[in-house]
């Protein structure tokens, strides 16, 4: 039973929570035992991942471009950016602006994201940091 949800809405709220970096409210959004690239990582490891981005990059955002639902599945691509202000993949603190784009496909039951298949540009990220200017 339960009213259907519309998955739409849910992930637009997900992401501007995300966006409002209040990873203390994913639990919301989030299952307990949520699969991230075929392992399960769980709501603790999710929200840490997201806050360890957040603390190398204190105004990330993901700027939601194209969204996709499928029966129980969303697609989700965004264009990333924030500004270097921490540690980021072995890299210290450059003060660059960056931006990447990041595609990720979920899967809902029971309403809330119970798996994820997710990839970033991370090595675009890299050669921000790392280039000569």
């Amino acid at each position: 039973g339960g009213a259907v949800v519309d998955l739409e809405e849910f992930y637009r709220r997900y992401n501007a929570v995300c966006n409002e970096h209040r990873f203390d409210d994913l639990g919301e959004f989030v299952a307990d035992r949520v699969e991230v690239n075929g392992e399960i990582q769980g709501l603790g490891g999710y929200a840490d991942g997201l806050a360890a981005v957040v603390r190398a990059f204190p105004d990330y955002r993901w700027d939601l471009r194209h969204l996709l639902v499928d029966g129980d599945r969303i697609a989700a691509h965004f264009v990333d950016t924030g500004t270097h202000r921490g540690e980021f993949l072995g890299v210290p603190a450059t003060g660059r602006a960056v931006t990447t784009q990041e595609f990720a496909i979920y899967r809902v039951a029971e309403g809330r994201i119970a798996e994820v298949w997710v990839t970033a540009d991370n090595l675009r990220i890299l050669d921000q940091l790392r280039a000569d200017r």
